[in-house]
């Protein structure tokens, strides 16, 4: 990407902690906090629709039970992804990307889409991830961002819409990193904030890389990665930092 349309701040998984991850409740909850960026994670059904949920099972954030990834979407839109986060919360449904997109794009809000496949299944979600954003954002100013772990997701989504802006997630800087990041055409790196420093950041901007950093919640880290010149901080703190 020549220009970087996106905004330095992006709430992560909607609105952090705030509301119930991963569910239109939780992107409403952030817009209220003035954010025009939002996190998301994104997994393929068993009858291959596209939803939003960040564990490959269903214990943590819904009433359902098992690999979500092994359910059809009649069964997965049906759980209660809400009652566990609080009672306010309690019959938000899991979203199918379709949902997060309209909302997003009739509200003028921006997405990064973190393709996260149920293990086994790289390439077919990030096949999928990709050809459903392009479809959903054909003609937008401003294209979904599409980042993942997965080396093979993002080269699935290499592969399936060239054209969509793409990130390599890091938890660690293994050997090659940048590298790989190139090969796949990515124009970012999205790591974790503690392996950010000057040397990273100045391999990573050499490259013709973005520096993302997650999960940023305090305001001495999020100096400090201000300093040093990255360019965007993904929040559970939507409460805490004024987005700009």
């Amino acid at each position: 990407m020549t220009t970087w349309p996106y905004p330095r701040w992006i709430a992560h998984r909607g609105a952090g902690k705030l509301a119930p991850e991963n569910t239109l409740a939780a992107f409403q909850w952030g817009a209220r906090f003035g954010y025009r960026m939002f996190e998301c994670d994104a997994k393929l059904s068993a009858d291959g629709k596209v939803f939003l949920l960040h564990d490959a099972t269903l214990e943590r954030t819904t009433n359902g039970q098992g690999v979500a990834g092994e359910l059809a979407w009649s069964a997965l839109s049906q759980l209660d992804a809400g009652g566990w986060h609080s009672e306010p919360f309690r019959g938000e449904p899991l979203p199918a990307l379709e949902s997060i997109a309209h909302y997003c794009l009739a509200g003028g809000h921006l997405l990064n889409i973190e393709i996260k496949p149920t293990p086994g299944t790289e390439w077919a979600t990030g096949a999928a991830v990709a050809k459903l954003a392009q479809q959903l954002w054909q003609g937008a100013a401003v294209p979904p961002l599409l980042t993942s772990f997965q080396v093979d997701a993002l080269a699935a989504a290499q592969s399936a819409a060239p054209l969509l802006p793409r990130g390599l997630l890091l938890d660690t800087l293994w050997t090659g990193w940048s590298e790989k990041a190139l090969s796949l055409s990515c124009c970012a790196v999205v790591a974790h904030f503690s392996l950010w420093n000057t040397a990273t950041v100045s391999q990573a901007h050499q490259a013709g890389l973005r520096c993302l950093s997650y999960t940023v919640n305090d305001e001495v880290t999020a100096q400090h990665l201000l300093a040093l010149g990255t360019d965007g901080l993904i929040t559970d703190r939507v409460d805490l930092f004024r987005p700009d």
